[in-house]
């Protein structure tokens, strides 16, 4: 039997529905699974009878009926199995896609490890519990406050998540004063006349909400649109122009509904593999077989240490990275192989006249090591 039991029964008939979860979580093969407090696995397979998939959560709650749903999931922490049966659990929670009507909020940022609070209270359930007070505050102008302050509260080591669906009317926990708009939960849409006054094209909507302006960047680096020069002040524009050409549209780099709708429809990329490097500490890593980019980064640059080493070569799917060095040049390539990758990262860091060789390779799933 399953450790708890999630019914759609309670929200039937409801506007909005809420779930709320504080606790441990782990993310096992991609999936995420609240941990009761019995939970005691010894192997990976104990998962599915000893904790609840988030998945089942979201099931229950879409069949629900309502206009809006919120899963709100403060259990981004450490694995707490780490040393018994469920090794094979990746820190933090797996990005999930948030089905129709639903706002997922994260604790922090998938494939990363929230902070527990010293108080009683975990930073993200704190500035939740401080947010939702505010009245006039929609539910992503609420969410964005959540994860600035607890940006804020630790030192911008732990950053919020959301993923969302496209979501009619406007939800407010505390609803506006009556002179700035109506008291009301959820506001319906106006009707629009049949003819003459269709939505504009999505790709001419600007977007200006700051949470779905981070999405847009987020989504655009989890699949591997970066800026050139990554120091760039227009990175955003170019990272924006990049993704618009290779998805056969206009390159103006505008920021624009179109786009996200676009970027929300893709498949998640995986695995991941990863290779940073920093010439002035002369530190480096390597990573391979991560369920996002961010994940595989950060797996690589813990390598590192205090250096920050800022140069980044990440790499999914059937590609392969390689890492050459001399004492004049080095090179981060990657190709369709690993030999590609070797033969061509010596090439490349060979250019500056030293004979270089190979100190890093590897295939995002983790082959050619």
């Amino acid at each position: 039997m399953p450790p708890c039991r999630i019914s759609a029964g309670r929200s039937r008939g409801a506007d909005v529905a809420l779930f709320y979860y504080a606790g441990h979580g782990v993310q096992v093969s991609g999936s995420n699974y609240l941990v009761p407090v019995g939970a005691n696995p010894t192997r990976e397979a104990d998962v599915d009878f000893q904790m609840t998939d988030v998945n089942l959560v979201l099931r229950q709650m879409q069949g629900s009926g309502t206009r809006l749903n919120m899963v709100i999931l403060d259990a981004c922490r450490n694995n707490p199995f780490g040393a018994r049966g469920l090794r094979a659990a990746d820190g933090g929670l797996a990005q999930m896609r948030a089905p129709e009507r639903t706002l997922i909020s994260y604790a922090t940022q998938p494939g990363n490890v929230a902070q527990d609070g010293s108080d009683g209270h975990s930073p993200y359930t704190r500035a939740l519990a401080t947010t939702i007070k505010q009245a006039g505050l929609d539910i992503f102008q609420t969410f964005n406050q959540v994860g600035l302050a607890v940006k804020r509260a630790t030192g911008g080591a732990q950053q919020p998540w959301v993923s969302s669906s496209p979501i009619d009317g406007t939800f407010y926990f505390v609803a506006p004063s009556a002179s700035a708009s109506p008291k009301v939960a959820v506001a319906a849409p106006p009707e629009q006349p049949v003819a003459g006054t269709l939505r504009p094209d999505p790709d001419r909507v600007p977007i200006k909400d700051i949470a779905l302006l981070r999405e847009l960047s987020d989504r655009l680096y989890e699949h591997n649109f970066d800026p050139e020069p990554l120091d760039s002040k227009n990175g955003m524009r170019l990272a924006i122009s990049k993704f618009q050409e290779k998805s056969s549209m206009t390159p103006t780099g505008e920021a624009t509904e179109g786009v996200l709708i676009r970027l929300r429809k893709l498949d998640d990329l995986k695995p991941w593999g990863s290779i940073v490097y920093g010439p002035d500490s002369d530190k480096w890593g390597i990573s391979w077989n991560h369920n996002s980019r961010r994940a595989a980064v950060d797996d690589a640059r813990s390598n590192c240490g205090a250096a920050k080493c800022p140069f980044e070569l990440s790499f999914y799917g059937a590609r392969c990275g390689a890492f050459a060095i001399s004492g004049k040049s080095w090179s981060l390539v990657q190709r369709d192989s690993i030999e590609r990758a070797r033969d061509a990262a010596l090439d490349e860091c060979g250019k500056g006249g030293k004979a270089c060789r190979i100190i890093g390779a590897v295939c995002a799933d983790g082959s050619g090591r």
